[in-house]
């Protein structure tokens, strides 16, 4: 490897130290991996992580996993994979505006969906009731991180930096990231569902523009696109040089309400609902047909069980939760459904 060659990384994380903000991560101050690893010659720890999510096949997976609408008939209808990607795109503009890390930001936001289930969150519920029954829980957010931690090659995981960890783990309602980076996340992936649920839900004819709550949509704007247009600025401007990232009062209380609207006109209506039954009943058949059949579960699982010295249970849940909406269909229909006679 030539001299000039092993400078990059160095040259990369130089440039943060001169360009992004005080309040920003620094590459080269990470917390590191929980198992150590020579750095690359030219890229930095964050880029790193970011292109091994990108490589995962749990990323590749998303393109299949319900966002809002199961087995949507049209092609412009948003998956886990778009929704992802959507995110992505609009923490990195507003991380690079607040000169924070953008490379860091974007390996949370590409990594933040990785353990959601087939069917959307229908199919975390129905997983999240067989882990309680056991003392447990299923939650999305923790199960992105086992992902990433445990699941990913064969059973290696990933080796993610702590602060791409802790970003994933704590993008969720409840919970603060440690770093602006994820905090970022946290908020642009809120953004990012509502106004491209809402886009999928007029298509879906589930509400018109007109049937958004007046209040709101006075205060964020009249379309989508104005919508995402003002709760990015209001983002930035409410940002900038602080230690937190917020929105301004009026559109975090605008945008909560636009978001109870969604749950009880869109998340809960009988469009997106209709076949939502029929998704959680093939989960549950699934989940105990291979809790009795625990020896037909892919080789890698089984050794994760083996290595982990995890319950049967939850490496089931695992297996179901990794699945695509196709997948699922296709496997139930395999075990369950006669074939005709030709």
């Amino acid at each position: 490897m030539s001299t000039e060659s092993k400078c990059i990384r160095e040259l990369s994380e130089q440039r943060e130290e001169m360009i992004l903000s005080p309040f920003a991560c620094k590459s080269k101050n990470s917390k590191g991996r929980k198992l150590p690893e020579q750095e690359c010659d030219v890229r930095t720890v964050f880029q790193r992580d970011r292109d091994r999510i990108v490589h995962s096949k749990a990323f590749r997976r998303l393109k299949h996993k319900t966002q809002v609408f199961l087995a949507p008939e049209g092609d412009h209808y948003r998956t886990r994979l778009t929704h992802t990607l959507e995110v992505s795109q609009i923490s990195r503009t507003v991380a690079r505006a607040l000169n924070l890390n953008e490379d860091l930001t974007e390996a949370i936001a590409l990594g933040h969906d990785l353990g959601h289930t087939p069917f959307g969150h229908s199919g975390e519920r129905i997983l999240d009731e067989e882990m309680k029954k056991l003392g447990r829980r299923f939650i999305h957010s923790e199960q992105s991180l086992r992902v990433v931690d445990l699941l990913e090659r064969n059973g290696e995981g990933l080796n993610l930096t702590a602060e791409v960890r802790d970003g994933i783990l704590n993008h969720g309602t409840s919970c603060m990231p440690s770093t602006l980076e994820g905090q970022i996340v946290r908020i642009c992936d809120k953004i990012a569902y509502i106004n491209h649920d809402i886009d999928d839900a007029i298509r879906a004819r589930v509400l018109t523009e007109r049937d958004l709550p007046r209040p709101c949509t006075d205060v964020l704007g009249k379309s989508v696109h104005d919508r995402l247009n003002h709760m990015i600025h209001d983002l930035i401007n409410n940002s900038y040089e602080r230690d937190h990232i917020t929105l301004s009062p009026d559109v975090q209380s605008a945008m909560s309400e636009l978001r109870m609207f969604m749950f009880a006109h869109v998340y809960t209506s009988d469009i997106v609902k209709a076949e939502e039954k029929k998704a959680q009943g093939m989960m549950l058949k699934l989940f105990y047909y291979y809790l009795d059949q625990f020896d037909t579960l892919p080789n890698e699982f089984i050794e994760t069980r083996m290595k982990y010295n995890e319950i049967p249970e939850v490496i089931v849940c695992d297996y179901i939760a990794g699945m695509t909406d196709n997948y699922a269909i296709k496997t139930f229909q395999d075990l369950f459904i006669p074939l005709g006679w030709e």
